[in-house]
Formats: C-alpha cells, sequence, structure tokens
C-alpha cells in the first residue's frame, strides 16, 4: 500500500507540475511569448479539440450534400430519380414490344404468311375457314327449289339498293363518343369512337369468332358472326381477351382499348372502329345499336 500511494502522489505531482514554455528571439534573446501549464492542462486541450473535430466532421455531414458520397446512403432526390429511371425503362420496354409486333409483321409479309389485302383499310376484311370446318352437304329438292325462286326474284327487282332486315337486339360495343360516322360514299363503312384509355370492348350480340389478326394500322382486330348471317367488325384494340372460335355472349368483353401508350404519348390507333354487316352487304350501325 504505501508503494502504490507513493507511486499516485508522483503521478499526480507530474501532472500538476507547472512547466513553462518561452518563446525567445534567437537574435536579440528577447522574451516573445510565455506560457504556464501542466499535463493536465495539455491532456485537455487535446480531449477538446479531438471533441471539436468530430463534432464538426458530423456537422458537416448532416448539414452538407456530403453524406451522399457515404456508401449505402440515399437520398431522397435519388430515390426521386430511380424511380423516374424505372418508368422510363417501362416505357421503353413498352417499345420495344411494339417494335417486335412490327418486325414480326414484316417477316410475315416477306415470308407471304399472310395476305395482302388491296381493300380499304376500314373495309371487311375476308375471313379465311378452313375447309375441315366447313360441311359439303348435297342441296335437297326443296332447297333447290327455294334457290331457283329467290335467284328469280333478285332477277327482277325493280330496286337496286335492297334493305336487310335485322331482326337482333345489338348492344354498344363501347362507351365513348362518336368521332366519324357510317359514310359509304367515302368507303368508310363503320363508325370510329374516341374513348378513355382502358375502355373495354364489349360484343354486340351472342356469336362466334371467326377471325384474329393484328396489323400495324389496325392492331388488334376481332370478327364476330352473328345469327341471320349478321358480323360485327372490332378494330384498333390494344388486347384481346378471346381466340379464334370462341362462342362469345352479348356484352362478353372481347379486349381492351387504349388510345396512349403507358407514357402517355398518342399513337396511330388513335380511334375504335367498329362495323356491322348484313350478308356481306355493310349497314349503318346507328339505325340498330343506340350510342
Amino acid at each position: 500500500m504505501p508503494a502504490k500511494g507513493s507511486n499516485w502522489k508522483k503521478w499526480k505531482k507530474k501532472l500538476l507540475d507547472k512547466y513553462r514554455i518561452v518563446i525567445v528571439n534567437d537574435r536579440t534573446f528577447e522574451d516573445i511569448l510565455s506560457l504556464k501549464l501542466n499535463l493536465l492542462n495539455v491532456v485537455g486541450a487535446i480531449t477538446t479539440f479531438v471533441f471539436l473535430l468530430l463534432f464538426s466532421n458530423v456537422f458537416l455531414l448532416i448539414i452538407t450534400p456530403l453524406k451522399e458520397y457515404i456508401p449505402g446512403y440515399s437520398s431522397a432526390s435519388l430515390k426521386e430519380k430511380s424511380v423516374q429511371l424505372a418508368l422510363k425503362i417501362d416505357s421503353l420496354e413498352t417499345e420495344i414490344r411494339k417494335n417486335d409486333l412490327y418486325v414480326e409483321s414484316l417477316q410475315r409479309i416477306l415470308k407471304g404468311d399472310i395476305e395482302i389485302s388491296k381493300m380499304n383499310l376500314d373495309s371487311l376484311v375476308k375471313t379465311q375457314v378452313p375447309l375441315s370446318v366447313i360441311e359439303h352437304t348435297t342441296p335437297s329438292e326443296k332447297d333447290l327449289e327455294l334457290r331457283e325462286k329467290v335467284r328469280l326474284e333478285d332477277k327482277y327487282n325493280l330496286f337496286s339498293n335492297a334493305e336487310v332486315k335485322v331482326r337482333n337486339v345489338f348492344f354498344a360495343p363501347i362507351d365513348g363518343q362518336i368521332k366519324r360516322k357510317y359514310d359509304p360514299k367515302e368507303a368508310h363503312f363503320g363508325i370510329d369512337f374516341t374513348a378513355t384509355n382502358n375502355a373495354i370492348v364489349q360484343s354486340v350480340a351472342k356469336g362466334t369468332v371467326v377471325f384474329v389478326d393484328w396489323t400495324i394500322m389496325n392492331g388488334y382486330t376481332i370478327i364476330v358472326l352473328h345469327e341471320d348471317g349478321i358480323t360485327s367488325v372490332y378494330k384498333h384494340l390494344l388486347s384481346l381477351n378471346k381466340g379464334l372460335y370462341d362462342t362469345v355472349q352479348a356484352g362478353d368483353v372481347l379486349g381492351l382499348y387504349n388510345g396512349s401508350d403507358s407514357a402517355g404519348n398518342q399513337v396511330n390507333q388513335s380511334h375504335f372502329h367498329f362495323e356491322l354487316w348484313k350478308d356481306n352487304y355493310p349497314l349503318d350501325a346507328t339505325m340498330f345499336i343506340e350510342f
């Protein structure tokens, strides 16, 4: 115990003993600056300096933009930029899909997989029914007699434009505004509509899907065959919910229409086109459907 007490007194004396630091002019030996301090003052000054240094570093990291250079730190601006980049990537993926469809259509045209039609774009596209589906039967005597009667009636018909009779009840194909009406003089055999994005396109009546295709100008096109030889045509669809030879009911969703892409830019399919035909003759849909 006495040895430990003597050691503590020695350390205490070293800490409290005062020392003088004198700065002397080497030429005149004049005292410029004189300081009295001990080891305890030196330890306290060093501790204070280290604390102020750490405090200033933390203050700079919190207040100034230097914190963005810390690995793993993400600021609000960086998060906002990442969200914007993700949206741009989504838009680019949409454009890539459109380009892929465009290239695929060109390949089909060059290979001759599809028939290039010279008809107006707003005219009815002729459907190609597989031969295996068509049933060939021999007409009966009554059938031949009826055909001859119809032929003679058409031969001596005094009216050049016969009106067709439609007994079906049709529903509106889309909830939108009429942009362009039926005008056979300009070879416009349908009605153009403007509608909201992701508008539902539905079947106007019960029938069977007889044609499904995608083209650059018309987008997705679907044709439905109804009773009494009535055919409805839907063009400029963004997506389809029905396939070839599917049976649909009145009001069934055929697909979606969208006049703009994911980025909000207007595309070529700026309107929804609808046609109604009876026995290969175009009809004015406004006479049978209440829009």
